[in-house]
């Protein structure tokens, strides 16, 4: 009798309440399960969303090219295109809210990684940076002594305006391979789950070497702040940092929980982080200082009608229609990150080879025990 409850403790101490999840990649599906229902919120989210990173993209790319070393841009959202009715519209709120798209730049940047992250941090960047400030700044003695009194300050700006170069040229990637899947979907060539995360994936796979690079003009002449020859490239050096920071670290939302060290509600640990968007508990979406709340409101503007005449036929209407998008979101961020699993996988899913497919299963595990706090399984209810 001792033996068989000995056994049986062994057997439950083993077993991992994942390991469907794990068999389902490696039997190239995706986390979240494939119904007609999860499609069609996956894909109108997805769509929804393709048109906010479009914005998104065009003004960060902006804010890097033509707002750089500049410490007071009162006009950043405004893409070049400031009038009167603009401002009054900025000012009511009608607009898109590109502080979201701030936000998840200075997270990325916060949390790090990737090849961008260590050729900020390089003598070369800074020795580039010299340059562009001393011909940027060279009719503002004001700036240029604030520089000698502080060296690190605008460098430190300009290490943001690359962050908003990058993140904007990720996010235009990923528009485009959103809005395509869109275009599909309408003319029924996406049909299940898994045929959304083989279109994410595939479009992840050739962009993966897309250079990344930053180049700002003074006056008539270029300068090359992250030069092609670096080498940096859009998954490695800012999709897969972008996922880390955003997907699974995040930030702690304020009003959520207690940023008193004592309380210990927040890990002293950056990478012991779970505030990203595959954590986040749908439900404060809409109160004040979530910041997701910023990107729901945008994304409420572009529903496709099929989504939306979904969203009104519940039981609140309307009423909850910003927690209702940020749970289809949520599923639609593990879709994508299925696809950033399999696109990362060492081999082949179907390989038959043991040694690969046990180097497989060791790799997918360890995802999965980072997932096992997430909201994977109340996506899957």
């Amino acid at each position: 009798m001792v033996n068989q409850g000995m056994i049986k403790t062994e057997n439950q101490s083993t077993y991992n309440p994942l390991e469907e999840y794990i068999q389902r990649l490696l039997n190239g599906q995706a986390l979240l399960k494939d119904s007609p229902e999860n499609v069609l919120e996956v894909v109108g989210i997805l769509k929804s969303y393709g048109v906010v990173l479009d914005a998104y993209s065009q003004n960060l790319i902006y804010i890097a090219d033509h707002q750089f070393l500049v410490l007071f841009p009162f006009f950043k959202y405004f893409n070049g295109e400031v009038s009167v009715k603009k401002i009054l519209r900025h000012w009511w709120h009608d607009r898109i809210n590109f502080e979201y798209a701030e936000y998840c730049m200075k997270t990325m940047m916060w949390h790090g990684g990737g090849g961008l992250d260590s050729y900020l941090d390089t003598p070369e960047f800074a020795n580039i940076c010299k340059v562009v400030i001393q011909e940027k700044c060279k009719y503002n003695p004001f700036i240029l002594g604030l520089n000698q009194l502080f060296p690190d300050f605008l460098i430190e700006q300009l290490r943001m305006s690359a962050y908003y170069s990058g993140l904007g040229q990720f996010w235009r990637v990923m528009a485009d391979i959103f809005l395509s899947l869109s275009d599909l979907y309408d003319q029924g060539k996406i049909t299940s789950i898994p045929q959304v995360v083989d279109h994410i994936k595939n479009g992840l796979v050739v962009d993966a070497l897309k250079p990344i690079t930053y180049s700002v003009k003074i006056g008539d002449r270029v300068y090359d702040i992250i030069p092609k020859s670096l080498g940096l490239t859009f998954l490695a050096d800012t999709a897969i940092p972008y996922v880390e920071a955003v997907f699974f670290r995040g930030t702690p939302f304020l009003g959520t929980v207690s940023l008193n060290a004592q309380a210990y509600q927040v890990p002293p640990d950056q990478s012991r982080f779970q505030y990203g968007a595959l954590y986040a508990d749908p439900l404060p979406i809409g109160g004040a200082g979530i910041p997701p709340t910023l990107l729901m409101q945008d994304m409420r503007h572009y529903l496709p009608d099929y989504l939306h005449s979904i969203y009104r036929q519940s039981l609140r209407g309307e009423d909850d229609l910003k927690v209702k998008i940020c749970m289809s979101f949520q599923k639609s961020m593990f879709c994508v990150t299925s696809a950033a699993i399999l696109g990362l996988l060492p081999y082949a899913a179907n390989t038959e080879d043991v040694l690969e497919q046990q180097a497989n299963r060791v790799f997918l595990e360890k995802w999965m025990e980072r997932l096992k706090t997430s909201q994977l399984l109340e996506v899957n209810k």
